[in-house]
């Protein structure tokens, strides 16, 4: 066998790799570069699950980031359960042939009671005065405390939020460089996100994000250059690329004001009913998952969405997409390439639920990447946010209603396949002999097992 780094370098594109990034460029002049044919939606969760298990949502059940649970009438994104996805993992299938591979899966989403050596992924902790207190969950439960300890607290918020930026994708490389040394996994799967936000607020266009480049570039030079000191095998991938978008789709609203979604009031607040509703969707950046209640409807929605601007595709023939499975939409509604989806529901912003203006990436009924910014309204905005921290930090509840409602301020978005491939995912390798000409999601599960266990040609 041969000990394999695999790097996730979330929204990294040929584009991207040039003079900001000296590590990457010298890993491809070396190794080998090629466009990765993603599957759709192009999100997190998805894609990832296709790597890991080499099929497509219609078999490992992920059909985006979140969905709506029939069952529960409830739309819940980013769970973090195992359970919820399908299929022979990369690690399982790798014991098949050599019982004594060992894997540890840093970052990586579904995380949680997923089967393989070692893992560690964001988790924190809810007490009931209403705090939100970085944490993350491992497997074995030791570990935790071990990493608390030797690389402090898990920096949560620069994870995700206005304050998001490298130093979660350092502490997350330092984490793996503690399980490697202290463990020795044959395969270590590494999620880095940082580019994830700078693009996102910034599009790939922006001067603004070349210094971001540089940072992970370095983190992704440290990690490649310590493998391959040691003799591993390093892959670097992404998911998805990010595309510069020009604004968004309210597609929530134009169901609501055609009297398809119903609402609760709370305290002068709306909540979005979906299980009332004859139809809502949920966004998920550039595509979203559209639930019919009456089958009879289904084409009166899909007109309706059709002729909204800003929707590229609405599909009721899921399976072309790989999409046919019962967590899915009656219907699929895909972006233009220049704008993306937001899951706003209310017509008046002083009725928006009052998580809108929070961090709550559970609570909202799809995703927000305004969560990135804070309102450019308020007035000394990082003095609110430090008091509001103190006086949670004393124990007093206190709502952190820092974010904006404005999707504009998004620059960046992805989910759909981009039309130009350059624009899109890479796989790069040390090893350009293992790895074919083209590839494709569900191909990255056989062609890391084929850098573990295939010598070279």
């Amino acid at each position: 066998m041969h000990r394999t780094l695999v790097l996730l370098v979330v929204g990294l594109t040929e584009e991207l790799i040039g003079e900001a990034t000296p590590h990457l460029s010298a890993l491809t002049r070396r190794g080998g570069l090629r466009h990765l044919a993603t599957v759709t939606p192009a999100v997190t969760c998805s894609v990832q699950a296709t790597f890991m298990t080499g099929t497509l949502p219609r078999a490992h059940g992920v059909v985006g980031n979140g969905w709506y649970f029939r069952d529960l009438s409830e739309v819940l994104f980013w769970r973090q359960s195992a359970r919820l996805y399908a299929g022979e993992r990369i690690w399982e299938a790798a014991r098949k042939r050599d019982p004594a591979f060992t894997c540890a899966k840093l970052f990586w989403w579904y995380n949680m009671y997923d089967t393989a050596d070692w893992a560690v992924t964001p988790r924190p902790m809810y007490p009931a005065d209403g705090r939100k207190l970085p944490d993350v969950w491992t497997d074995p439960l030791e570990l935790r405390d071990e990493l608390n300890g030797h690389l402090g607290t898990f920096p949560l918020f620069n994870f995700w939020g206005p304050r998001a930026d490298v130093v979660s994708s350092e502490w997350i490389a330092k984490s793996a460089i503690h399980v490697d040394e202290t463990r020795k996994p044959t395969l270590s799967l590494v999620y880095l996100p940082h580019l994830d936000y700078c693009l996102q607020k910034h599009g790939p266009s922006n001067p603004a994000i070349l210094p971001e480049l540089t940072e992970i570039d370095a983190l992704v030079g440290e990690l490649t250059e310590r493998a391959e000191r040691q003799g591993q095998r390093v892959i670097v991938l992404s998911e998805y690329g990010i595309v510069d978008v020009a604004g968004p789709v309210h597609i929530n609203r134009v169901l609501r004001e055609a009297g398809l979604i119903r609402v609760k009031e709370e305290l002068g607040l709306e909540l979005l009913e979906p299980g009332l509703s004859d139809a809502f969707a949920v966004a998920d950046h550039q595509i979203a998952h559209v639930y019919v209640k009456d089958p009879h409807r289904i084409d009166e929605v899909r007109r309706l969405l059709e002729a909204t601007p800003g929707v590229e595709r609405v599909l009721d023939d899921k399976g072309e997409l790989g999409l046919d499975h019962p967590r899915s939409g009656e219907l699929v509604a895909i972006a233009a390439p220049d704008r993306w989806f937001t899951y706003y529901y209310w017509l008046d912003d002083a009725r928006a639920p009052d998580f809108a203006r929070t961090v709550d990436i559970h609570r909202k009924p799809g995703y927000d990447p305004v969560e990135l910014f804070l309102n450019p309204e308020l007035s000394l905005p990082m003095v609110r946010v430090a008091a509001k921290v103190a006086r949670s930090k004393l124990g007093f509840r206190t709502l952190m209603n820092v974010i904006p409602l404005d999707a504009t301020l998004v620059r960046g978005s992805h989910g759909r396949i981009t039309d130009d491939p350059r624009k899109g995912p890479v796989f790069i390798s040390s090893q350009p002999e293992l790895v074919p000409d083209t590839v494709a999601a569900t191909d990255v599960k056989e062609l890391v097992l084929r850098h573990v266990f295939e010598a070279p040609a």
